[in-house]
């Protein structure tokens, strides 16, 4: 019988001696806060020694900060200009997902992992082979997540997790920290902090099936070389291929990332070179929905309404750099650069439906697609003491350059009639003699500079973050055909941000924060002027909010206000308008790590409440602001069960609620709440001196149907029960 993903995985390990089975990053790094988790009781933890030469507190090529209990979230995370801070003393709210967490539920996408985060939603469907979502309730796109700290290195849709360390969230804006990501969206950040080489050996081999017929297989290894083992070199790869659990649908994904570094004694250093490959038949895409027609029920989730012969082919190349120098012992100066070369060809439709029936319209078109992306950035990193302050200062200056290419929409065939419920095929078509010119549509260029100082008082009770980023945004827009350029705008601003934490007892921590930022309104492909530029606007956020720090458990809270300018799609011109403007409030409540030996949590719930400040039509001031809900909630939970028992084995599940959504901004058309349950096992051992790890997971294990999300005027469907098995071996 088969309900589960066997992936056998385990914590990094040495010729000798296992690291701990239950996967605590043997990176480590500073920052740590509560005791480590408890290891299974198959094997005795046996920590990795530190590298000789460690990473000083201003640098950042190195480990990341250690895991917090649990060995789910990090202790830290990296605060762009400032470096690595532990998650208490910062004054935003994040969390940091550990590789370990990502590998314990089989997670093979960013969503899969942020799907732990209450303040995150998906606004793609699942199975599209893209990545898109709503942070604090604003949309985030995949091209706005950083790699290592750069924007636009990543693949620009849906970049592979297998070289990744952390998943690092932040919620709120992060201009002041990491300047202006490509569409400057506001509403959160993320992060990708790539896999370095372990102080001892790894050769770990992973093999996996999910639902319907999908073989994964994965590599990763590691060496440190030299005295001190200053050199390192990691190397990932994996092929993910096969039926997926949805009609008619195949994927064929791949990707190797070689990840180099150097350790020295006052210089250290990383290149990480990357490829990744996607091959996806009839993948599926979002949804429209004809003005003044009431939603339609979701269809069953396995159902594929789009034709067996649309198609979506991309690949990505990206290498990235950042090397860093001890000036002194509290000062380094660093600089990093990074480029990558995207390019897709899409087949096929953006359904509209047209009826309460669930009738719709899908237009075939032929869009071949690039972007090419660069960036760098400079900048110094330091201590310092004045009198009884110390201070810990960053000052950067970072630029991002971008150029897409897009052919408009070319019709291929007549446009399709069928039904969400019986969806029909017809007679395959191709794209064979159309154009795959990708003539450049549109360019950007972000520069900023920036300077911010965290100032502490009062033995560390009192932390001050004051800091601005001057910052520049330059579109273009060019026509397809004569290359003209058909629109622009040239913004800059001063964007300040200031940031308190007051520690009134030694756990526990008060925050605020106030920041601002430069927004970038962007327009869906689907629209009739989908390849404009439009001007930029300030957004703003105002935070308070607290964290506690029990040792092995840690609890955060945040209420927020955030103004940020939207844009909304005509439904009778399909023409896209920027001028809007929304405010969302909010609460957050998080918990994670390990509340008792053998017992793992990670989750929360966000409540928000967002408006229309300013729309398209007076009437529509005041009313709910689409794709925002008014309730998220999501919890994660392991439970090691007694050795009495079951020695090595772990029971997993997770729950995920998010209330009704508006789809129209006049707040007539409307998706229903819905739930999902996730429920999984693993078990852990030793076989022959190697660490093995077996998993097995149902996703949505009720087999629920449901529309995901409703944000940018767009219907997203969520994803159907999927079986996942894998097995992992460290040798």
């Amino acid at each position: 019988m088969l309900s589960t993903l066997l992936l056998f995985d385990a914590s990094a390990v040495s010729a000798q001696n296992a690291t701990r089975l239950d996967e605590i990053s043997v990176e480590g790094g500073g920052g740590g806060t509560g005791p480590r988790p408890e290891a299974p009781p198959v094997a005795a933890p046996t920590p990795a020694p530190t590298t000789s030469i460690p990473t000083p507190t201003t640098g950042v090529v190195g480990p990341p900060p250690a895991p917090y209990s649990g060995g789910q979230v990090g202790s830290g995370s990296r605060l762009g200009l400032l470096g690595n801070r532990n998650v208490f003393d910062q004054p935003f709210s994040s969390t940091s997902f550990t590789e370990k967490v990502i590998r314990d539920q089989q997670a093979r996408t960013v969503q899969d992992v942020v799907d732990n985060d209450p303040s995150i939603r998906t606004n793609v469907p699942a199975f599209s082979g893209i990545l898109g979502f709503f942070i604090r309730g604003f949309p985030y796109f995949a091209q706005d997540i950083a790699f290592n700290g750069l924007y636009g290195v990543a693949d620009s849709f849906n970049p592979a997790i297998e070289p990744i360390e952390r998943i690092e969230v932040l919620h709120g804006p992060s201009t002041l920290l990491s300047g202006v990501p490509p569409f400057g969206n506001i509403g959160g950040t993320i992060n990708l902090i790539p896999k370095r080489a372990l102080d001892e050996p790894l050769n770990r081999v992973t093999v996996g099936y999910s639902s319907n017929a999908t073989i994964y297989s994965a590599v990763d290894v590691s060496r440190r070389f030299g005295e001190g083992k200053e050199w390192g070199i990691r190397f990932n790869g994996a092929i993910n291929k096969g039926q997926t659990p949805i009609d008619n649908q195949s994927i064929d994904f791949g990707v190797a990332a070689l990840a180099l570094d150097y350790r020295g004694e006052r210089f250290r250093a990383s290149v990480d070179l990357g490829y990744q490959q996607l091959d996806f038949d009839s993948p599926l895409r979002n949804r429209s929905v004809a003005a003044g027609v009431r939603i339609p029920r979701a269809p069953d989730l396995t159902l594929n309404q789009h034709q067996p012969w649309e198609y979506r082919t991309s690949d990505n190349k990206s290498v990235a750099t950042r090397i860093e120098y001890d000036l002194t012992p509290d000062l380094t100066i660093y600089g990093a650069y990074g480029r990558s070369q995207f390019f897709q060809q899409y087949f096929g439709g953006v359904l509209t439906i047209f009826n309460t029936r669930g009738d719709y319209r899908d237009p075939i078109q032929f869009i071949p697609f690039e972007i090419n992306n660069e960036t760098a950035e400079a900048g110094l990193r330091g201590t310092a003491e004045t009198g009884f302050i110390k201070h810990s200062f960053g000052l950067a200056a970072v630029g991002f350059w971008q150029a897409n290419g897009q052919q408009p929409g070319i019709p291929v065939g007549a446009t399709i009639v069928s039904n969400l419920y019986a969806p029909t095929y017809v007679p395959e078509r191709s794209a064979i003699g159309i154009s795959q010119r990708t003539p450049t549509t549109s360019t950007r260029i972000n520069r900023s500079i920036a300077i911010a100082d965290t100032m502490s008082f009062l033995d560390d009770h009192v932390l001050l973050t004051i800091g601005g980023r001057w910052q520049s945004l330059d579109v273009r827009s060019f026509s397809p055909t004569t290359g003209f350029k058909t629109g622009g705008s040239d913004a800059g601003a001063f964007s300040p941000g200031i940031g308190l934490v007051v520690k009134p007892f030694e756990r526990l921590s008060l925050y605020a924060n106030y920041i601002e930022g430069l927004t970038s309104p962007v327009a869906p492909v689907t629209a009739r002027n989908a390849t404009d530029a439009f001007p930029a606007f300030v957004s703003r956020q105002t935070e308070v909010g607290a964290k506690y720090d029990f040792g092995n458990v840690g609890l955060g809270f945040a209420a927020f206000t955030i103004e940020q300018p939207f844009g909304f799609l005509d439904p009778t011109s399909n023409v896209f308008f920027a001028g809007g403007k929304q405010r969302n409030d909010g609460v957050e409540f998080t918990v994670f790590g390990e509340p008792m030996p053998g017992v793992r949590l990670i989750g929360g719930f966000t409540l928000l409440d967002g408006v229309q400040v300013r729309s398209s039509t007076a009437a529509f001031a005041g009313k709910t602001a689409i794709g925002v809900p008014d309730a998220q909630i999501n919890l994660y939970g392991e439970y090691d069960l007694p050795s009495w028992l079951a020695p090595g084995l772990t029971a997993t599940g997770r729950v995920i609620y998010t209330a009704s959504q508006y789809y129209d901004l006049g707040n007539t058309q409307k998706i229903p709440d819905w739930a999902t349950l996730d429920v999984g096992l693993r078990y852990t051992t030793v076989y022959d001196t190697r660490p093995v790890t077996l998993r097995a997971t149902v996703v949505n294990v009720t087999g629920n149907n449901y529309w995901a999300s409703t944000g940018r005027g767009i219907l997203s469907q969520g994803a159907p029960r999927t079986v996942l098995l894998s097995a992992s071996v460290d040798f």
